[in-house]
């Protein structure tokens, strides 16, 4: 797990510490945009890279800019409604793709 300057930790030194997992959505449609005019081609067994997800975010590294990135952990489904997903962990994204969930 990748230990951020901004990671909020839980538990103690005697018990175990642990990362404050914050829930959040993880928007498909902005982390992997697709142009407008690229040709489709379906393949039923790939990865539906649309939508929004469930994801836990666990770190925050900003920027040089000041753009702040956050280390996430988030599955993604396949377009044939499998209930396998990829599970993706420890995932560089940035902020403007999540949403803190309720």
């Amino acid at each position: 797990m990748i230990n951020s300057p901004f990671t909020q930790w839980e538990g103690d030194d005697l018990h175990g510490r642990r990362p404050v997992l914050t829930s959040v959505w993880v928007n498909l449609d902005i982390l992997f945009p697709r142009p407008a005019d690229a040709p489709r081609h379906v393949i039923e067994t790939g990865l539906d890279l649309t939508g929004v997800v469930p994801g836990r975010l666990h770190g925050r590294f900003p920027s040089i800019e000041g753009d702040w990135y956050g280390i996430v952990n988030y599955e993604i489904g396949y377009a044939d409604g499998r209930r396998d997903k990829l599970h993706l962990v420890d995932q560089f994204v940035p902020f403007n793709v999540l949403r803190k969930r309720e």
